[in-house]
């Protein structure tokens, strides 16, 4: 080869790594945050993923239990199982926002301010503050509910309750109280299945408070989604953890320093303070996560500046 054709090859080689290399380039950063070198990693109770399946048989025989699974900076998370007849008497937070996904039976709820419902199997509830409700799993069958609230939130019971609390002492207290509106978003109660039922229904915000926001990704045919990039785990946030619970079908879950895992309705995925992660719909027919964060901002976006649903 000539030194003209060799000159000639170098800058076909070096332009066409200028082009590959601009072609992949995201939109240009907003700006620079110090990124720790390890990712936080997972705190008991949290854990990389929780699934609806082993909970239930590690409670095999327990009429009543509940599991937390998310106690962190922000929020918290627990799984509970009810039997038939099972009541929360009638309480209220006085600062905080409550809700619940209804993953198996029913439940039967009275919102001060609203007729009372009975929430069904992909039902999601949520009370604002200062807002007296109460609860009654209802029909013949254990109902299942995951439950969230503000860490930290302080629960005022309209009457003496039947418990104690070590450490604790039981006192009356006075509170100029004032049902906070639902306002923005927010409804008492929607259902994923009724909400799919629309032929363009695409997702939408469940939960959207000045603390915590929680938001429904639905993808109805996951097979029309980008190619799957095998370990494409390309955003991540700085002010908290996200944490998703699948509500129906399957959901694809890479998450930074973890084996690529797939989780089914009722399973949890906890992605903590930045570790990279990008879930996804999968298998056949539509998938669908709640997302839940508490007072999160994202630092970097997926690819081309979008995640995959």
């Amino acid at each position: 080869m000539t030194r003209k054709a060799m000159t000639l090859c170098l800058l076909v080689v070096l332009f066409g790594s200028i082009w590959v290399a601009s072609s992949q380039q995201t939109a240009p950063p907003a700006g620079y945050v110090f990124k720790p070198l390890r990712p936080h990693g997972w705190t008991p109770p949290m854990r990389p993923f929780t699934r609806l399946a082993d909970l239930k048989a590690q409670h095999r025989g327990q009429k009543e239990w509940s599991e937390s699974v998310v106690k962190d900076e922000h929020l918290w998370s627990q799984y509970i199982h009810s039997a038939p007849g099972s009541k929360v008497s009638p309480r209220f937070h006085p600062d905080t926002r409550e809700w619940w996904v209804i993953l198996e039976g029913q439940i039967r709820f009275n919102i001060e301010g609203q007729e009372p419902f009975t929430a069904r199997r992909r039902s999601m509830v949520q009370v604002p503050p200062q807002t007296i409700y109460s609860m009654e799993t209802v029909g013949n069958v254990p109902a299942i509910r995951f439950e969230t609230n503000i860490q930290h939130a302080v629960t005022i019971y309209v009457e003496p309750p039947n418990l104690s609390l070590p450490g604790f002492e039981l006192v009356p207290v006075t509170t100029a109280r004032r049902p906070y509106p639902y306002g923005k978003t927010n409804k008492p109660h929607i259902n994923l299945d009724d909400l799919a039922a629309d032929p363009n229904y695409a997702g939408s915000r469940f939960v959207d408070d000045d603390r915590a926001v929680s938001n429904i990704i639905f993808t109805r045919d996951p097979s029309k989604l980008p190619p799957v990039m095998e370990h494409d785990t390309s955003h991540w946030h700085a002010g908290g953890a996200e944490y998703w619970i699948v509500m129906m079908g399957q959901i694809r879950f890479p998450l930074e320093g973890q084996e690529i895992f797939i989780l089914n309705e009722g399973d949890l995925a906890y992605a903590p303070t930045f570790t990279r992660h990008e879930p996804r719909g999968w298998g056949d027919g539509p998938a669908c996560r709640l997302a839940m964060d508490g007072v999160t901002s994202l630092t970097s976006g997926g690819r081309d500046g979008k995640h995959a649903r």
